[in-house]
């Protein structure tokens, strides 16, 4: 990993592009659909609810990426039904601006069981769709959700 440049007085951070993906995974139970969410800590300590995603690994589409990611962060294999969308925000670290834009897919739940085993996830969740709004700390991931309810009510 480079050693990140300090910032100087006067002079612009470098930024980057990243690219990452993630979905929103879906099971239906007793006509109840639920998405799998996860929840990290900000650097506040304040836990922040928001939908899987990563980065993309060398040789990899947006797709793979959001399948392998889904299911590391949430133990959960998904299938993808459709794209939701992209969501693009910008944030400064180690004196580097960072522009990032992140592609979900809509998935259903193929198999696997809920867990928080990976380091990056402080807990995970499954939460009623109608419910996901009032969860999500993200504006753009609801917006996502939005469009997923919208593409779910369209093929009952």
């Amino acid at each position: 990993m480079p050693t990140p440049l300090p910032l100087v007085p006067g002079l612009r951070p470098q930024r980057m592009d990243e690219t990452s993906a993630g979905g929103l995974v879906v099971r239906t139970e007793d006509g109840v659909a639920s998405a799998a969410i996860i929840g990290r800590l900000d650097r506040r300590g304040r836990l922040r609810w928001s939908l899987p995603k990563g980065h993309l690994e060398a040789g990899e589409t947006e797709e793979e990426a959001a399948i392998r990611e889904v299911e590391e962060e949430t133990g959960i294999s998904g299938r993808i039904t459709a794209r939701l969308g992209s969501v693009e925000y910008s944030f400064a670290a180690s004196g580097r601006r960072i522009h990032k834009c992140v592609h979900h897919f809509l998935m259903e739940m193929v198999s696997g069981e809920l867990s928080d085993a990976d380091i990056e996830v402080s807990e995970v969740a499954w939460v009623r769709l109608t419910e996901l709004p009032g969860r999500l700390a993200y504006a753009g991931e609801r917006r996502l959700v939005a469009r997923a309810a919208e593409i779910l009510a369209e093929n009952v």
